[in-house]
């Protein structure tokens, strides 16, 4: 479904009543956010090539420099960074997978390639409970280097192994990704901003071969700019950061203000938190009870406290 969330009442409760939205920090194009168990916001400057932390006492510094222009972030069960090295805003990507432990700093690579050819440019991630490893590797970028021919989304075992779940024509640009609080459901963002080009958030069953089934639209932001990442709450509505202000070219119109858009998975849109400022990234919940919302847009981090949970794989 799509629906201008102008029409609509902008926070029916998501917001807690004495919270507003604050700016937690400004750097240059801010991306994939990540919240560690102990309240530490880690995020991408992507233009910069490194990657931020802010302390839970409102500390900024840089926690890795030549950050292979990592996009999205995640932490595991195990308080692992999970990060996705793409290939965009500037030389530098290295297209790939990595962990990062904590503790020891220890990087390791959990993948680089898919049947001997290196990812377009690996964009965000999910893990379930499990510890599997979903991740969208679009192709935003320089094609002439590509050497994939598909735009897909893949899995990552606990035993290394590497599955392609999804591709094109299913799905035409994937971007965003999450599941459901249970794992049995898989949202991929479909972001093609060329004039005509998908802008839904999909939905597939995972069967019991963990194969994907049923896949369904359960919004399309369409002709307005799409989302970007996404994220549910404890509740299983959706997160999207999505809409501009400033469209990018003749496939993209204004008509989606950028925000957060809150969608039941049945596709209803339940409420809107603007946003004042383009270019609308993505999101994570953390702090206590993961009642806070960070937000990536253009050169800044945002947080706002909430009246809901998000849901987060850590206890």
């Amino acid at each position: 479904m799509s629906e201008n969330p102008s029409r609509r009442t902008q926070d029916p409760g998501w917001v807690a009543a004495s919270s507003k939205l604050t700016s937690a920090a400004v750097i240059a194009f801010t991306e994939g956010p990540a919240a560690d168990a102990e309240g530490n916001v880690f995020f991408s400057d992507i233009a910069n090539n490194r990657i931020m932390k802010l302390s839970a006492d409102g500390v900024l510094s840089v926690f890795r420099e030549d950050s292979g222009r990592t996009n999205g972030n995640m932490f595991d069960q195990q308080g692992r960074l999970v990060s996705c090295e793409g290939s965009e805003s500037g030389p530098g990507g290295r297209r790939r997978l990595v962990r990062t432990n904590m503790e020891s700093g220890e990087i390791e690579v959990l993948t680089d390639r898919f049947q001997g050819r290196r990812y377009n440019s690996p964009n965000d991630l999910v893990i379930d409970g499990r510890g599997r490893i979903y991740f969208t590797d679009p192709c935003y970028g320089d094609r002439s280097i590509m050497e994939m021919q598909e735009e897909a989304v893949y899995r990552i075992d606990p035993d290394g192994s590497v599955v392609r779940v999804l591709q094109q024509p299913a799905i035409e640009r994937p971007n965003g990704i999450t599941l459901s609080p249970d794992d049995q459901t898989l949202y991929v963002v479909d972001s093609n901003h060329q004039p005509g080009g998908n802008r839904k958030i999909w939905a597939f069953d995972i069967q019991d071969d963990d194969g994907l089934a049923n896949q369904r639209v359960v919004y399309d932001f369409s002709p307005g700019r799409g989302a970007d990442g996404v994220r549910v709450d404890a509740q299983g509505n959706l997160w999207a950061a999505a809409g501009i202000k400033m469209p990018r070219g003749e496939g993209e119109t204004g008509l989606n203000p950028p925000g957060i858009y809150v969608v039941s998975p049945t596709g209803e849109l339940l409420g809107f938190i603007d946003i004042p400022e383009d270019l609308i990234t993505n999101l994570t919940f953390g702090g206590p009870g993961k009642r806070t919302a960070y937000i990536t847009a253009g050169k800044t981090l945002f947080q706002i406290d909430l009246s809901v949970a998000g849901h987060t794989i850590y206890p």
